[in-house]
């Protein structure tokens, strides 16, 4: 190797010294580098009290709020042409509806129709869900045993009849007798007294004749309303009893319960803080749970003068106007209770 080529090696040659400098170089951007990345992502980190940070594009950075965005800064980025997603609106309560709370759907009036004395049921003639008016027979209880006394009093009865007449006659006589002085004042007054007493017997009898009547009326049973029939308690054959004797094996003391479809209530349980907010008479709107699409009108009707210790409510009662088929007794409903 000549001189001319060692020189050249010489100059290709990398001095130690510039080689530490460009490493310490090469670290320093390093770092600056890692900086500005790290300060990117906590620029772009979402923080709880400024909502989403995402790009609309060219550039630009939209802040989407968990509150809810405004029609003009919705025409706003619409405008912009912006990729940012839209944000349903959520739906609005009634503008006055000052309190909603939920309760249960209740007939206004249950009616539990009950033997009154113990009897078997020969004939019923409902079943649960069927409509009834005011006087249907519905239930006809064995009359066997009151036919029998009716006629056995019907006979007492003609028989004590004959003797109110055969005492009418002697007394008749005995007048007669007494004004020809054939007989005495003595047999007149004795005369008149039988009278008495034969009409009295009569009387007795057709009293009892009328409590046998009244019970064959009793073995009746006739809806006292017109509405349907919620529950069929008892068949054809059961003994049934105006009063419990205790167990759960006992007569039934009720053959039928009947309700008016068309006097509903909704029945509310009221937390205390709320009670301010409710009056008699306040104006509400009522939605069945299973059809919240059909809403009615409502009026609070009552406000029990007794509330719950252990529960802290007070119940209260809101009378639906215009009840439909949707609205089912013991189903849950919502009420709005309205302000002025």
């Amino acid at each position: 190797m000549n001189d001319d080529q060692k020189s050249k090696i010489s100059q290709l040659r990398i001095d130690p010294g510039a080689k530490q400098r460009s490493t310490g170089t090469m670290k320093l951007i390093f770092i600056v580098v890692t900086l500005v990345a790290i300060a990117a992502v906590l620029f772009w980190q979402p923080w709880a009290t400024e909502g989403e940070r995402f790009s609309a594009g060219k550039g630009k950075t939209v802040v989407a709020s968990e509150a809810k965005p405004s029609a003009a800064s919705a025409k706003t980025t619409s405008a912009s042409g912006t990729n940012a997603p839209a944000i349903a609106p959520t739906p609005a309560s009634s503008s006055n509806s000052i309190l909603t709370v939920s309760g249960y759907i209740i007939n206004r009036e249950r009616i539990e129709l009950s033997p009154r004395f113990m009897g078997v049921v020969k004939w019923i003639g409902v079943r649960k869900g069927d409509s009834v008016t005011n006087g249907q027979v519905v239930v006809l209880l064995d009359d066997t045993e009151y036919q029998a006394r009716k006629r056995e009093l019907e006979g007492r009865l003609a028989q004590a009849r004959v003797g109110v007449r055969r005492a009418e006659i002697e007394l008749k006589r005995t007048t007669s007798l007494v004004e020809n002085r054939i007989e005495t004042q003595r047999a007149l007054d004795l005369a008149e007294l039988d009278l008495q007493a034969a009409q009295a017997q009569v009387q007795a009898l057709e009293g009892e004749r009328q409590t046998i009547l009244t019970y064959l009326d009793w073995c009746v049973i006739r809806a006292p309303i017109t509405g349907v029939v919620l529950e069929k308690l008892v068949d054809a054959n059961e003994l049934v009893t105006p009063q419990s004797f205790g167990g759960s094996r006992g007569p039934s003391t009720a053959v039928i319960s009947l309700g008016d479809p068309q006097d509903l209530q909704v029945e509310i349980d009221m937390n205390e803080a709320d009670l301010a907010k409710v009056h008699l008479g306040q104006r509400c709107k009522v939605s069945p749970e299973a059809y919240l699409d059909h809403s009615y009108e409502g009026t609070v009707a009552e406000i029990a003068p007794e509330a719950s210790r252990q529960k802290g409510t007070l119940q209260i009662k809101v009378q639906i106007k215009a009840p439909d088929k949707y609205l089912t007794p013991e189903l849950s409903a919502k009420v709005d209770f309205l302000g002025q």
